[in-house]
């Protein structure tokens, strides 16, 4: 049936061209966008997912420059940290150099000031954007990923790079809990040291040579090793009528050698050993003796140790500040050693130990020139406890104390640096020993600034191939097949020709129904 009314094929025809162009459209915007998703509307859910995936790539980036800046100052602060080094390794130099009695000390501490002064400037300066790593103890943390889990949830992630601080600050000592049990005075190292614990005393400590009792005739021989040397009396040469005469023999042929840090005193048949050896035992011990009269004792601290063949230990003269094997050291711990009137103080930075307590300490006391004293940190071989031994060769005796308490602020990495000093020969010994301390600090800090380097590195390198991988993901997801598109809009382009063909074939059909009337 024919209708004026309705012309079914011209509406087919109108549908199908509706629909190419349509599809020529969504093509269109294809090549237009390079997109096969530009909108929601084209694929809510894989546009959601790819939307997400872009807000991860713009997060990366922002992290990617964040880890290039941490780069940089790490960068900054290792190349500083070489130099310092490199300067301290030339103050040791100088220091090594004033050793020799006949060195021209004045002019080596000029060159050692103006080392100390370039160290400050290197430190002062070594700063990117703002940010100096060689100052504080504050770790600085750098953003290194964001970590999302399978409920969408985001995390941060850091790499924390801890400060090594370079400065010659004194720190500040805290008002906390008390560390007081951390710290033990006691005669140090070795035994039959004399004095109360507390005493910092100038004068030696002792061990008594008894000689036996009688004649010692053309056939008595005595052999003594005091303090490393050989003491021979052969026969003959200890003939004496009594003990106090044999002993008058003893006294002076001791003193004649020249024993380092030995004398010999006493009086009546008492030959009395005093060692004034700061950081050294000197070793008593009867090696022989024959003839009349046949025992001689080694007495220390009033207790008799043998007869023949007898020895005994003439403990260091230096006093000990130990401390407790196993202490744990925070960041702020604040250790005190008094006397004289004066306050030595260390504060403990991040990640130090008991050792690095006992040489700060050490540095302090070194820094304040007090004559006669001199100072030393050892380990117990056997405990494993560290110990700073102080010694007082002064004609003033002191009282030795030690106080530590928590909640302070940390002493600068090269605290005593400045005040590094070789115009005597006993402070040149001690800068010797302390500008050894602040080197391998030095390095310490350099290698740190190394290691945190190289993971920044890597993780910048990682976070690139992240956002790469991520890129091509949202592209494989969103972006459209140009080959495809072209090859189908030539088509489109086609049927859409047909289409406009068909429909005006579709609305000429009424036109014959006009024959039917003529």
């Amino acid at each position: 049936m024919s209708s004026i009314l309705t012309n079914s094929s011209a509406m087919v025809a109108l549908q199908t061209l509706k629909s190419i162009n349509s599809n020529l459209t969504k093509v269109q915007a294809e090549i237009s966008t390079g997109k096969t998703v530009a909108t929601a509307k084209d694929n809510a859910s894989v546009w959601a997912i790819s939307k997400v995936m872009e807000s991860d790539v713009k997060g990366f980036t922002g992290i990617s420059d964040s880890l290039n800046v941490a780069s940089s100052a790490l960068g900054v602060a290792a190349d500083a940290s070489e130099s310092i080094q490199t300067a301290l390794t030339e103050i040791k130099a100088k220091i090594v150099a004033a050793q020799a009695e006949t060195s021209d000390r004045e002019k080596l501490q000029t060159d050692i000031d103006n080392y100390v002064n370039q160290i400050k400037t290197i430190t002062n300066a070594a700063q990117f954007y703002g940010l100096n790593l060689l100052v504080g103890t504050e770790d600085m943390n750098v953003l290194s990923s964001l970590d999302r889990d399978s409920a969408g949830g985001v995390t941060a992630s850091t790499i924390t790079v801890k400060r090594q601080d370079l400065t010659t600050e004194a720190g500040t000592y805290g008002t906390g809990a008390s560390l007081n049990a951390n710290m033990s005075i006691s005669g140090g190292l070795y035994t039959a040291d004399v004095g109360t614990a507390d005493a910092l005393n100038s004068d030696g400590n002792t061990a008594t040579i008894t000689m036996g009792t009688g004649a010692y005739t053309a056939t008595s021989a005595l052999t003594l090793n005091v303090g490393g040397t050989e003491v021979r009396f052969t026969a003959g040469e200890l003939v004496a009528a009594n003990e106090t005469d044999a002993a008058t023999i003893v006294r002076a042929r001791i003193n004649s050698l020249g024993i380092e840090g030995v004398t010999a005193g006493g009086t009546g048949a008492a030959v009395v050993l005093t060692s004034t050896r700061a950081f050294e035992a000197a070793q008593i011990d009867v090696a022989s003796q024959t003839a009349t009269p046949a025992t001689v004792q080694i007495t220390a601290l009033g207790a008799t140790t043998g007869l023949t063949q007898a020895s005994a230990t003439i403990g260091e003269r230096a006093e000990s500040i130990g401390f407790l094997v196993g202490a744990a050291i925070e960041e702020g711990d604040g250790y005190r050693v008094t006397f004289g009137g004066q306050q030595f103080t260390y504060v403990s930075g991040p990640d130090e130990t008991l050792k690095d307590v006992a040489e700060g300490l050490k540095i302090a006391i070194d820094s304040a020139k007090i004559e006669g004293i001199t100072t030393k940190v050892a380990q117990d071989a056997t405990s494993g406890q560290w110990q700073l031994l102080i010694d007082n060769d002064s004609a003033t005796d002191y009282t030795l104390g030690s106080v530590g308490t928590k909640g302070g602020e940390a002493s600068g990495g090269l605290l005593g640096l400045d005040s590094l000093n070789v115009l005597t020969a006993d402070s040149a010994e001690a800068a010797l020993t302390n500008i050894e301390t602040l080197i391998t600090k030095a390095i310490d800090s350099a290698a740190a600034f190394g290691a945190a380097q190289i993971r920044i590195e890597t993780q910048v390198d990682f976070v690139g191939k992240l956002t790469d991988a991520l890129k091509t993901e949202i592209g494989t997801m969103v972006d459209a097949d140009l080959e495809e598109a072209s090859a189908r809009i030539q088509a489109l382009q086609v049927q859409q020709q047909l289409g406009i063909q068909a429909l005006s074939i579709a609305n000429s059909a009424p036109q014959s129904i006009l024959s039917l009337f003529q």
